[in-house]
């Protein structure tokens, strides 16, 4: 069984939950790396390579899933555009920032403004260092892969697109101009660093300090992180881990470290479906 090991490096958040002897470990990750810089520690490494599945949020190497889901949810149809649903001033700062990204507006018309505007969260994060394609899903996916384990989804490309979706007209124009102006002030690369700094630390004081961050205000963005993407999705999560766990498997469970933070976060909520949560770091 794995133990605790307060001298080897951590990074992100690892708990144990148990339940009448089945065991399984849940892992909070970030969705962004960098070249070089391999993500699972030892201890997070050993509860994978004693774990019989992988569970992850969304199969990441599923590609034709993905760009069905954006043609459903973050286009708008033929013969409509952004230029359509967005205020002069509003395009016209979009245009700014994405000309200051290397991007057009005409490569982004067909977009809705919250995918632009996630769009261009990431064009900053990639700029500085920090690639989606160095997440520490990849990392994941990679090890269970060579060590032949089953990988299971606990959404689709679907579902999380259509949370974003369910946003109306009024709020992904102010979505998108929130991101824009974190974007012009340097807010959105510090928010994004300061996560990404405590989950490589593994700090607890500091991955509370983004996830209340991310959640506490009155704008669009809080409010849908708080209310759609943690709160809508944490309870959904937590019952798709016990179904998994009472298949009978030993599975590690990789999902957002934000997921993992707070009274309804997913180790609080499977400790109220009376399963035994012990964090190992």
């Amino acid at each position: 069984m794995l133990a605790c090991c307060q001298t080897v490096f951590a990074a992100g958040q690892l708990y144990r939950v148990t339940h009448e002897g089945k065991t399984s470990y849940l892992y909070g990750t970030i969705h962004v790396g960098r070249d070089g810089v391999y993500p699972l520690d030892a201890v997070a490494s050993r509860a994978l390579l004693d774990s019989r599945a992988l569970v992850i949020e969304l199969d990441i190497r599923e590609d034709k899933a993905f760009q069905q889901a954006l043609v459903r949810h973050a286009r708008y149809p033929d013969g409509d555009t952004v230029q359509n649903h967005l205020s002069p001033a509003t395009l016209r700062k979009t245009e700014q920032a994405l000309a200051r990204a290397g991007m057009s507006l005409a490569s982004v018309q067909h977009y809705k403004p919250w995918l632009i505007a996630n769009l261009l969260v990431g064009a900053e994060l990639d700029k500085n260092g920090y690639q989606r394609s160095q997440a520490v899903e990849y990392a994941l996916l990679a090890a269970a892969q060579k060590q032949d384990k089953t990988v299971r989804e606990l959404e689709s490309a679907d579902y999380q697109l259509s949370l974003f979706d369910s946003l109306d007209t009024l709020q992904q124009e102010q979505y998108l101009l929130e991101q824009l102006a974190d974007l012009d002030d340097g807010d959105s690369l510090k928010k994004s660093q300061a996560l990404i700094e405590a989950w490589r630390a593994a700090d607890k004081t500091g991955i509370q300090a983004a996830w209340h961050n991310a959640t506490t205000g009155d704008s669009i963005s809080a409010g849908f992180m708080n209310r759609v993407l943690l709160g809508k999705r944490n309870p959904e999560m937590a019952a798709n881990i016990e179904r998994i766990m009472q298949q009978d498997q030993v599975a590690f469970v990789g999902v957002g470290l934000l997921h993992l933070v707070g009274d309804d976060g997913l180790p609080q909520l499977l400790k109220r479906r009376g399963y035994q949560v012990e964090q190992l770091y």
